[in-house]
């Protein structure tokens, strides 16, 4: 277990607010180290080879804190499991964990390995946009950098010199799941390990203890994972918030032209189920070797909402969305009312363990870099969130679990300005293509 350095410093010395708030830290804590309870959740481990293939045999196995089984002793599970009553699962599901279940009541109707803790690859952006959606301001402008250029994996097309608004990077990352996206994002949070140690707070403020975040765009890094159980649970929440909603239900977006680097581009989302699937609401697809393929979406039908979530599965001989397409049709078989063989928790319900500070900075694979915005201009205003334009969003969060990893890692006292931009309107060029996801 290692300490991430203390990179908010300036000119070798921390700024004033942050020195004060990490003296009284070591006063709560001591000098010999942490005294908070170690996590029981696993972490993950950055300096480990990077996964390349799927892990031999079954994963392994989440569980709460205590032990107990997140929504249920029915869930505790490596096979299958329906409610009774219910039509024979549909032919041709080849994921290794699947499940299906009712957003409105929780109730599971079904599942397969349901907290198996595979690689969640970009369907680990449903985590990032849960947990960065409230805490940056939509109108924040993010200039790009070479580092967004050089990401590893799918790119949406960021490039140095360009200026991205957050809602438009929001779009970018569900989309055309954009790594380039994350990134930008991250670093408007602060950077990459506070935003990583706050995804794995948000993970268990909801239940989501099979969820163990590494980066912030999905990429595999050993021990991060999530499981067919928490991705629904993390997408039962986005569908519930209208805003997010409207980023999940966006098919089109224009890519801003930036001088003498790039023209303007349109792009369009990879989940097809927005517009061959009656009552889709939202989705986001992953891959990587380690991974396979990964899905999760909603859908409505007559007032009823069901989620999904596919992991380890493969395309042929049935795409991994049409094999979504079949188990929300199964979903929608079973009578609404019908009671589950689980349930997805709401967050609070069940009760995690402290966070020590080791555990969330070792939850950062690389580097935490400082945010990058555009220069101050006429016109600028301050952060429509009600932050002070200076303040990292990531900072009112060090105050609850993962708080000094968080708290270590934020810059204090850096100047972002923002600007009013509108979300810019559709165009008519071919979208990007898509490299890996």
């Amino acid at each position: 277990m290692r300490c991430l350095p203390f990179a908010a410093t300036v000119g070798g010395r921390l700024p004033g607010a942050l020195a004060g708030l990490l003296t009284a830290v070591v006063l709560v804590l001591g000098p010999g180290g942490p005294a908070l309870a170690e996590s029981s959740r696993p972490t993950v481990d950055p300096v480990a080879p990077t996964p390349t293939s799927p892990s031999a045999g079954a994963p392994p196995q989440g569980t709460a804190p205590d032990g107990s089984t997140v929504g249920g002793e029915l869930l505790d599970t490596r096979g299958l499991v329906t409610v009774p009553g219910a039509p024979p699962v549909p032919e041709g599901i080849d994921a290794h964990g699947w499940l299906v279940a009712d957003a409105t009541t929780g109730a599971v109707l079904g599942a397969r390995d349901p907290h198996g803790r595979y690689y969640p690859a970009s369907t680990l952006k449903t985590l990032t946009l849960l947990t960065l959606s409230p805490l940056l301001d939509p109108a924040l402008v993010v200039a790009g950098t070479v580092e967004d250029e050089a990401i590893e994996g799918s790119r949406v097309g960021l490039v140095q010199g360009g200026h991205y608004p957050v809602s438009l990077l929001f779009r970018a990352l569900v989309m055309q799941s954009g790594n380039d996206a994350a990134n930008a994002l991250a670093r408007a949070a602060g950077g990459v390990a506070p935003t990583v140690a706050a995804m794995n707070t948000t993970a268990e403020r909801i239940g989501a203890y099979d969820t163990v975040a590494g980066t912030p765009s999905g990429l595999d890094v050993a021990g991060q994972s999530s499981s067919p159980y928490d991705l629904a649970l993390i997408m039962r929440q986005l569908v519930a918030d209208p805003a997010i909603l409207a980023v999940l239900q966006t098919r089109t977006a224009q890519m801003p032209a930036v001088a003498g680097r790039s023209p303007g581009y349109e792009i369009q989302t990879q989940d097809t189920l927005l517009a061959d699937y009656p009552g889709a609401l939202g989705g986001k697809t992953g891959f990587t070797d380690a991974a396979r393929h990964t899905f999760v979406a909603a859908a409505e039908r007559d007032g009823r909402r069901l989620v999904v979530s596919l992991m380890q599965a493969e395309r042929r001989p049935v795409h991994e969305l049409e094999q979504a397409e079949r188990l929300l049709d199964w979903g929608f078989t079973t009578a609404p009312g019908t009671g589950g063989v689980g349930r997805l928790v709401d967050p609070g319900e069940a009760t995690a363990a402290p966070v020590a500070m080791t555990s969330a900075a070792a939850a950062s694979p690389a580097p935490m870099t400082t945010a990058t915005t555009t220069a101050a201009a006429p016109g600028t205003r301050a952060s429509s969130s009600g932050r002070p334009a200076g303040e990292s969003p990531l900072l009112p969060l060090g105050l609850g679990a993962g708080a000094v990893a968080i708290v270590a890692a934020t810059v204090v006292g850096r100047r972002r300005a923002v600007r009013p931009v509108a979300f810019p309107g559709e165009g008519g060029v071919p979208a990007v293509s898509e490299r890996s996801r």
